[in-house]
């Protein structure tokens, strides 16, 4: 079945479904929840829009292992330090 052009934004999309997995949710298993709902979605795509969240304060990336990543919705109050800023 191939995916269906939601008229939902792509950030909105993200948000929504991190809400729903209180919070927190693997690269690649949000990537492919992704790609079910968005027509010609790709890793590129999944990269761009979580750079953004995540320099607008919403979200954490960090890395698990070398393919794998954790991304974390950011609560109210909640910070996180970059590297150099430790």
């Amino acid at each position: 079945m191939q995916g269906v052009n939601y008229s939902i934004p792509l950030r909105n999309a993200v948000l929504s479904i991190l809400k729903k997995r209180q919070g927190i949710i693997i690269d690649k298993e949000l990537y492919a929840m992704l790609q079910k709902m968005f027509n010609d979605f790709s890793e590129s795509k999944l990269n761009r829009i979580l750079m953004q969240l995540e320099i607008e304060g919403l979200i954490h990336v960090s890395q698990i292992s070398k393919t794998k990543r954790s991304v974390e919705l950011i609560k109210p109050g909640q910070e996180f330090l970059a590297v150099s800023e430790d």
